[in-house]
């Protein structure tokens, strides 16, 4: 089946992605405090090519001409991340004037773009200073967030209608708070289980401070989010499945949505009501989001397994399945996307959802100022394939926004992974369109506007 923009109607969305600690470099310039990020990517063996992101892309010095490249590729939305310790050294006090003087920028520059700037409050980055008190393992940083997200609006929501309040929050409490693998690299429960509350709790009250700021604001939150599929239809590996649904998937919308915790389904949640929470924190975690933000990448399938702690359930991974993968090993489903667009549009609380990242990585390569990524081209036919039947099915999907616009820094795999449309030479800082960015552009009108802009 070919898609066409005109399928999707004329008021859907269009948009392209990047996020501060990924794209901006600049670490330490102008008054921006470290992250613990920056302390992360100091620690041996925690980022597979031994590198940082000092520089990485240099959107901080190069913002005005990557902007004008996501416009000329036809892109309507340009959804970014503000840097917390760019904005607030410490945390929480003193605002850095040149930080909120460089958001103005980038704000200003997409508006004369004409494109519509999508801003997220957090992708990640902590401010040190606060992860030295306990991070989002204590109950201050939500105080924190209140007030980081409070001084954001008061600044730049003349400017900005929309908002993303927090970027995956599963991801980032699971692989830095649970597994170690992510900033600030802490294992094990004692910290996943009160990391998990405090950031629920900070979903909503950075979104009543968005509220209380901002009139008329469109207000959302990003979910990382997969299909759960049980390797076999065996009542053990159908009952891991709806287990790993429920951490993975349920964890954070449902609390939002005012259900709660899953914690009947998945028991250990329990501890954190017995233990890190307190009898006020449940009339706090509800919030009535404008959009919901889905990030799909990938199905995971499953399996029980007795000597897994906590799951009992272990991944079957995609190579031993033979199915079709990106460079990172994640298997290539658009039936995926399908089943999760689904499964969050049967809230009754949804209103609206928007897919706010996907993308693939590969192997890319420049060869005589080109770069040939007919693989991601497939990619996003197949999932945009999968967008499309989905919402003419009933889902309430109005965007679609690509992960990402420039090759960048991609966390522990360092710059191992490529997802851009555009591809970065990161010694010379060259910027060369690939194939995919190309067929963006023909599939969107070759930069002619992008409905909901400004």
């Amino acid at each position: 089946m070919a898609i066409t923009r005109a399928d999707f109607g004329p008021d859907f969305r269009w948009g392209v992605v990047i996020s501060a600690f990924q794209n901006e470099g600049a670490h330490d310039a102008d008054g921006k405090g470290p992250s613990i990020w920056d302390a992360f990517t100091e620690r041996r063996g925690k980022i597979k090519d031994r590198s940082h992101a000092r520089t990485t892309a240099d959107f901080y010095n190069r913002y005005l001409d990557d902007i004008l490249l996501a416009r000329s590729l036809g892109f309507g939305v340009f959804r970014f991340s503000l840097s917390w310790p760019r904005i607030m050294p410490e945390g929480t006090g003193a605002l850095n004037p040149a930080g909120i003087a460089f958001y103005h920028r980038v704000i200003d520059a997409v508006l004369a773009a004409g494109m519509e700037p999508y801003v997220t409050l957090y992708h990640w980055d902590l401010p040190l200073a606060l992860e030295k008190k306990g991070g989002w393992c204590h109950r201050g940083t939500v105080h924190a967030f209140e007030s980081y997200a409070t001084a954001c609006g008061r600044e730049f929501g003349s400017k900005v209608r929309n908002w993303i309040v927090l970027n995956e929050p599963f991801g980032f409490t699971s692989l830095g708070y649970m597994l170690g693998v992510h900033a600030p690299g802490k294992f094990g429960l004692s910290y996943f289980l009160p990391a998990v509350h405090h950031v629920a709790m900070a979903q909503a009250v950075g979104g009543r401070a968005l509220r209380a700021e901002v009139p008329g604001a469109r207000i959302g939150v990003a979910y990382s989010c997969s299909q759960i599929i049980p390797f076999t239809e065996n009542e053990n590996d159908r009952a891991a499945a709806f287990r790993i649904n429920a951490l993975f998937n349920r964890l954070f919308i449902e609390p939002a949505l005012g259900m709660g915790y899953p914690d009947g389904d998945f028991p250990l949640l329990a501890r954190i009501a017995r233990r890190y929470a307190l009898w006020r924190d449940w009339d706090q975690l509800p919030f009535d989001f404008d959009f919901i933000g889905i990030q799909n990448y990938f199905p995971l399938v499953v399996r029980y397994n007795p000597f897994m702690p906590y799951l009992n359930a272990s991944e079957v991974k995609a190579r031993y399945r033979k199915v079709p993968t990106t460079a990172l090993g994640w298997e290539i489903s658009g039936n995926g996307l399908y089943s999760i667009l689904q499964q969050f549009a049967a809230y009754p609380g949804v209103k609206e959802i928007m897919i706010t990242e996907g993308g693939a990585a590969f192997a890319d390569v420049a060869e005589n100022g080109k770069v040939h990524d007919p693989e991601r081209i497939a990619y996003y036919k197949e999932y945009l394939r999968a967008a499309l039947l989905a919402k003419q099915s009933g889902v309430p999907l109005t965007g679609y926004f690509a992960w990402t616009l420039t090759d960048n820094f991609e966390w522990a795999e360092g710059y191992n992974a490529r997802f851009g449309l555009v591809h970065v030479d990161f010694e010379t800082q060259r910027r060369t369109i690939k194939s995919s960015g190309r067929w963006f552009a023909e599939l969107l009108g070759n930069g002619e506007r992008s409905p909901g802009g400004q």
